[in-house]
């Protein structure tokens, strides 16, 4: 991919609604899918001593493109691969944007898994979580950080307006549950 993570672009709510389906009954249906690899390797900008349009920043003097050193994310878990592999199946992943809807909802399962704050917003039940739609809307529009994952600061702003109002009991969950626990398979 010739962009860092944090440069793919936002993509569509229906978009990311429908991986997330998708992605809870492959779980449900235990369909692991296969272990993925992607490999980053954004252009050198004017800040990192190059301009990526013209190749100023190129060694050789030449004026050839010149690269900022690659990012790679290995999907190895079988979580994460059932989770790609279901949004592969829905909105594909050979485009920069279907890749950016895979990573925005493996991230979204990270930062509910971590973040303690976002329990007003899911309810787990025995068919799997149950999501407030402003958690998709957020994970739609937040901008990726270089390592795949969402920032808290810039999500929770987006989600300010929904948890300032009190919600009934929010289950535990526990900061280490796997998105097979997220989605109800046990």
């Amino acid at each position: 991919m010739d962009a860092a993570p944090q440069a793919l672009p936002p993509v569509r709510l229906r978009d990311v609604a429908a991986a997330w389906d998708a992605a809870r009954a492959a779980a449900h249906a235990e369909a692991w899918g296969c272990a993925r690899m992607f490999r980053f390797q954004a252009p050198l900008n004017a800040k990192d001593g190059g301009d990526a349009k013209d190749g100023a920043g190129a060694k050789d003097g030449a004026g050839a493109k010149d690269a900022s050193p690659a990012t790679e994310l290995a999907l190895a878990d079988p979580d994460a691969c059932c989770w790609a592999a279901a949004v592969d199946a829905t909105v594909g992943m050979h485009t920069g944007y279907g890749l950016s809807v895979c990573l925005r909802l493996l991230a979204l399962v990270d930062l509910l898994a971590r973040a303690h704050w976002t329990r007003p917003l899911f309810r787990l039940t025995g068919g799997g979580a149950e999501l407030d739609p402003a958690l998709l809307r957020a994970a739609a529009v937040t901008p990726l950080n270089p390592q795949a994952r969402f920032d808290e600061a810039p999500f929770r702003a987006l989600l300010a307006g929904r948890l300032a109002a009190p919600s009934p009991a929010s289950p535990y969950v526990s900061p280490h549950a796997s998105p097979r626990m997220a989605a109800g398979v046990r």
